[in-house]
């Protein structure tokens, strides 16, 4: 046990007793927005506590947090006899602030700091976790267990290396494909149940993370249902936006190196879409904020999803790398081309996957990107034709998503003529 005070340096020890204090009244403020009797001065302290027992020892940080413990019981034990009540998750919440004030003690910042921001933000968004709990199907139940299956315990296991003589399948690099693509879809598919009775343009955004084909055909239909046929180009192209970025990610997360010829031709015609819909939403300002009815796409993840998505994959690797062995780079482009007509995501992943390998250049990879993006893209304008009457949204919609795409191709050709990406790096 420490007991002599020239053991505890003044600056380190403010530092810690700042962050201690700042971790308990930022959690402690949450309890008194939400009418708890337990609140900042308490937390503060109990974090305080913390701090301060760890710095003396272990033997003291066990006997504190018995008496946070203690005080736990006496403050449900009040609870109890003022309105038979336990106060469960102030409770949970005040141990965990205990323990993140340990932490402190201990010469920890980021993880006290990162905990109590996320114990503040589960405290705070109770009544929107609840709504979203409360109205969960059985089968996003199952999708989010098939992630974590994929994830956690299948992915482990598998071999990364090529089981064939021609390396052209390597189960490793297909399971995470699968994985990137599946949790990007999940996580987006959560803010559309969260979010998307707000508005469409949510609706578009986020949709568009999750399959852009879907959301747009979705998107269609119920405008033609709601007689706002007229907000189907503004919502194309945004579902486009949300499209390229995230095939931007997949690529990045995949061959970061790709982004030299990935983010200048995407950023081109995203600012293209942008500039369209900011010149609609311009000269008309009557925007609705609310659709009748909602945006409804089915669960990201299911078996039949994780099968597609990896056999697309897969598909798109093998044929892309004999491609490229017998036809150079055009091949790899074509199979970009001819993939984003399937799932641009997948011919991402799968393109940028071929560069990570050493298969195909960075810059390769990030044209073909691209072009499975502007291919994707252009899939939507036929679902649009037939979802969408109004002969002069069709030529609207036609005109702006040609200008979109007339960009990236014209993007794509100017690098791969100049090579501009390869000299970027070489620097």
């Amino acid at each position: 046990m420490q007991t002599d005070s020239s053991h505890f340096p003044v600056t380190p020890i403010a530092l810690k007793m700042g962050v201690a204090i700042g971790i308990g009244m930022l959690v402690g403020m949450e309890r008194e927005w939400s009418n708890k009797d337990v609140g900042v001065r308490t937390f503060a302290l109990v974090a305080m506590l913390g701090m301060l027992a760890s710095l003396i020892g272990q033997s003291i940080a066990i006997a504190a947090l018995i008496g946070v413990f203690l005080l736990v019981a006496a403050m449900n034990t009040r609870s109890i006899l003022a309105d038979r009540s336990l106060e469960v998750t102030t409770s949970a919440a005040l141990i965990v602030n205990y323990l993140l004030g340990v932490l402190v003690g201990l010469g920890h910042i980021f993880t006290p700091v990162a905990g109590a921001i996320v114990m503040t933000m589960l405290l705070a968004w109770k009544t929107e976790l609840s709504r979203f709990a409360g109205g969960l199907q059985p089968s996003e139940i199952r999708s989010a267990v098939l992630l974590g299956l994929i994830g956690f315990v299948i992915y482990p296991v598998l071999p990364n290396r090529y089981l064939d003589p021609w390396q052209l399948f390597n189960p490793s690099d297909a399971w995470l494909s699968v994985i990137a693509i599946a949790g990007i879809g999940f996580v987006n598919y959560v803010f559309l149940r969260m979010y998307s009775t707000r508005g469409l343009y949510l609706g578009a955004i986020f949709g568009g993370l999750v399959n852009s084909s879907a959301t747009v055909a979705e998107l269609g239909t119920r405008l033609q249902k709601s007689g706002m046929v007229a907000r189907a180009t503004t919502l194309c192209l945004l579902t486009t936006i949300a499209m390229f970025a995230r095939n931007l990610i997949l690529a990045t997360i995949f061959s970061p190196r790709s982004l030299t010829a990935t983010l200048v031709p995407l950023l081109a015609m995203t600012l293209v879409a942008a500039f369209w819909v900011w010149r609609d939403h311009r000269i008309d300002r009557r925007v609705e904020d609310r659709v009748p009815g909602t945006l409804t796409l089915t669960s990201p993840i299911s078996l039949a999803k994780v099968i597609w998505f990896g056999a697309v994959f897969i598909a798109i690797q093998i044929v892309g790398t004999l491609l490229t062995r017998y036809f150079g780079s055009y091949g790899m482009l074509a199979t970009g081309v001819f993939g984003g007509l399937v799932s641009s995501a997948s011919t991402t992943a799968a393109a940028a996957t071929m560069a990570m390998h050493g298969k195909i250049t960075p810059a390769l990879a990030g044209s073909a990107t691209v072009l499975t993006s502007i291919a994707s893209a252009a899939v939507n304008l036929p679902i649009v034709w037939r979802t969408t009457k109004d002969k002069s949204v069709v030529r609207a919609v036609t005109i702006k998503m040609a200008t979109v795409i007339g960009v990236g191709i014209a993007a794509v050709a100017v690098d791969r003529i100049f090579q501009l990406s390869e000299l970027l790096l070489r620097k």
